[in-house]
């Protein structure tokens, strides 16, 4: 039997970082970059009639503003920390003891000390929090906006949209606004998306050489983890790594198991990144010390084929409906455990649109259309029902004028594909 030395330093990896070198601060335009994305949210805002915006999820506060503050938390915590963005203005009512986070952002008109109406906060008097939270956030509103105005709201307690809505405004939901307004990127955006995108890439290199049969997959994950903070990223979204058994089906985080000799290991980075930007694209790995099995290759290689298949068909002007029928056809015996997107959009996290199979289409799929400056990224998860292994492969991509652009640049694994 031929063996190789999986540990050895692959040399397509390491220069992996200079495939696009990482932007320093000063390349690029941040102040054109926030400018653009609070433009964008605003005209989408026209579009809908809807006078005031109120965000709680920080992210889509960061993409509004270039503001950024305890992401995980503040989301978990809403409304802790939130923004109101009318046509001339946009206030962000900062956590407490925070307000100096948001100084020097031209993305601002005015920074104010935030009302958290949460049961940790408030206790038994949650109630009464909430109503003092939307008399104080209608003040605002009024001020900015009228009274009586259409208002998108993100997510807050149910108490505290409740007595919003009791007090003259006509709510909505802000996720159409916001969503569309984050689908199309610009230029300077996408030199944040390159940057966080060669980050991880770093990120997954190390990890790939750090595999070794006898470590668990919680320690090998957080290869990826400490590299992208010492990058400049934010945190990992998620812990899609596992190992052996439990690449089967997927969605399985990892955990203690000890991966094995021969093992597959499957990733999905899942990163926040550098600038806060999503860096989304999925490989598969054997742990050697010995060539990957016949079967493996098999669903290595099928996974690989679903994702270029896709890749090749889209452009821009296809709508998702014909997207979905010209994907690739899901063999039958990989259907059942079959990944329940085609492709996604992606931006600060994952995002419109949801692009999915034509077998889902009936039920779960909506129409749309591809456009220029969308980044998706194309999913792929192979594994029979019941069977031992499963492949995850995904490409992040960016559509242009004329079709699509690769932007994830971390090879595959040439010994699978054989």
């Amino acid at each position: 039997m031929v063996t190789l030395d999986w540990h050895a330093e692959r040399s397509d990896l390491s220069d992996l970082a200079l495939l696009d070198r990482e932007p320093e601060a000063g390349e690029i335009d941040l102040v054109a970059v926030r400018s653009y994305r609070q433009q964008r949210v605003r005209e989408e805002m026209r579009k809908r009639d809807i006078a005031a915006l109120i965000l709680t999820d920080a992210v889509n506060i960061r993409y509004a503003t270039g503001t950024r503050n305890m992401q995980i938390f503040t989301s978990r915590n809403a409304p802790s920390r939130y923004l109101l963005l009318t046509e001339n203005h946009s206030i962000l009512f900062e956590f407490t003891g925070c307000m100096h986070l948001a100084e020097g952002f031209e993305t601002l008109t005015e920074v104010r000390p935030s009302l958290t109406a949460s049961y940790v906060a408030a206790g038994e008097r949650i109630a009464e929090r909430e109503r003092a939270w939307a008399r104080h956030i209608a003040d605002a509103i009024r001020e900015t906006a009228g009274d009586g105005v259409t208002v998108g709201l993100e997510r807050v307690n149910a108490g505290a949209a409740i007595a919003l809505a009791g007090l003259g405004f006509h709510i909505v939901d802000a996720q159409a606004p916001v969503e569309r307004a984050r689908s199309i990127k610009s230029a300077e955006e996408m030199k944040c998306v390159n940057a966080s995108l060669r980050a991880t890439e770093v990120g997954v290199a190390r990890m790939r050489e750090a595999i070794r049969p006898g470590m668990s997959e919680n320690a090998l994950w957080s290869v990826l983890h400490k590299t992208v903070i010492e990058l400049g990223g934010d945190y990992c979204e998620t812990r899609l790594l596992n190992s052996g058994e439990r690449t089967n089906p997927w969605f399985q985080e990892s955990g203690d198991r000890i991966i094995q000799g021969n093992d597959l290991i499957a990733l999905d980075t899942d990163v926040v990144g550098c600038y806060g930007y999503y860096s989304d694209f999925s490989r598969t790995f054997h742990a050697g010390p010995n060539t990957p099995g016949d079967h493996q290759r098999e669903l290595y290689k099928v996974a690989f084929e679903q994702v270029h298949h896709n890749m090749d068909i889209l452009k821009p002007g296809m709508s998702f409906r014909d997207y979905a029928d010209r994907a690739w056809d899901i063999p039958d015996k990989y259907f059942a455990n079959r990944y329940y997107l085609s492709a996604h959009g992606c931006g600060m996290t994952g995002e419109y649109p949801y692009l999915y199979h034509r077998a889902d289409f009936p039920d779960a799929g909506y129409d749309g259309v591809i456009e220029p400056g969308m980044t998706l990224c194309v999913e792929s998860y192979i594994g029979e029902e019941g069977g031992r292994e499963g492949v995850k492969l995904e490409q992040q991509v960016l559509v242009n004028e004329t079709g699509i652009e690769l932007l994830s640049n971390f090879p595959f694994e040439e010994d699978l594909l054989k």
